[in-house]
């Protein structure tokens, strides 16, 4: 199916919002973490031919920017990667894999509604994960952070693969995060609880439909319309969730319905 042509008003209106233009394309942390917090959440390293905010997109600062096939030759992916880790290291807003394994930044306003769609609370663990990712997480829990190495091993799971799949069944529940990344003596990352970095927003209780309609009124207020199915590509989301999420903002008068699966800002 060939890809859907927006209205180039749209499109101008998504180059200012999502930096896809070189006089606002993001070069330092600090601006990094400022695109975060005004797009509510983004992908990291997804380009132009993927939906949604990413901040390699960001970086290159041009709405058509493409990922090269040798990304470590290439300047504005390997900066990317670099704020990534910059970003990880500072703390200040919200990284991981979240649904369906996408790498992603959350600005704190937004942990509240993504934890409340797909966190896991302490009393599901048991019935929703493997005996090899409890293994992972009581270690974390007692330990607070662990590099790779030393918590596959203090926690028995031996098996590379099953590690890598407890950690990232972690990351989708919003239980353990990515809290340093080292490149020497050997690369690693150091994994740690959520929690322990964002106590307040992960302790809010929010229901599932308040969560949906304010992860859909951010996808919005960035995207200024989006096309059937756009919301949960980006998300993760189940399509009849995110058309629960859009039509709350219909009604609440945020947005309109263009035709089925369309919506847009009402106020363009």
């Amino acid at each position: 199916m060939p890809p859907t042509v927006l209205p180039e008003e749209i499109e101008n209106y998504r180059d200012s919002r999502w930096h896809r233009e070189e006089r606002v394309r993001i070069e330092t942390a600090v601006q990094a973490e400022r695109f975060i917090d005004r797009v509510g959440f983004t992908a990291c390293m997804t380009d132009s031919r993927h939906p949604g905010p990413s901040l390699y997109v960001a970086v290159c600062g041009r709405r058509d920017a493409v990922m090269p096939r040798k990304v470590q030759k290439d300047p504005e992916a390997s900066h990317a990667w670099l704020l990534k880790d910059e970003i990880v290291r500072r703390g200040r807003v919200y990284y991981g894999k979240l649904a369906n394994g996408k790498a992603m930044f959350v600005a704190p306003r937004m942990i509240p509604y993504f934890n409340a769609l797909w966190g896991v609370r302490r009393r599901q663990e048991k019935k929703q994960f493997s005996r090899s990712t409890r293994a992972v997480l009581q270690v974390l829990r007692k330990e607070w952070e662990m590099g790779t190495a030393d918590l596959r091993a203090e926690s028995g799971v031996s098996d590379r693969r099953a590690f890598m799949r407890a950690i990232d069944e972690l990351q989708a529940a919003m239980i353990v995060v990515p809290s340093e990344v080292i490149y020497r003596p050997k690369f690693t990352y150091l994994w740690g609880l959520a929690e322990e970095r964002f106590p307040e927003q992960l302790s809010k209780r929010v229901d599932r439909l308040t969560a949906l309609k304010e992860v859909a009124r951010c996808f919005l207020e960035g995207a200024g319309h989006t096309q059937p199915g756009e919301l949960a590509r980006v998300t993760g989301l189940w399509r009849p969730d995110a058309g629960l999420g859009n039509r709350a903002l219909v009604k609440e008068g945020f947005a309109v319905m263009v035709s089925t699966g369309t919506y847009q800002l009402r106020r363009l």
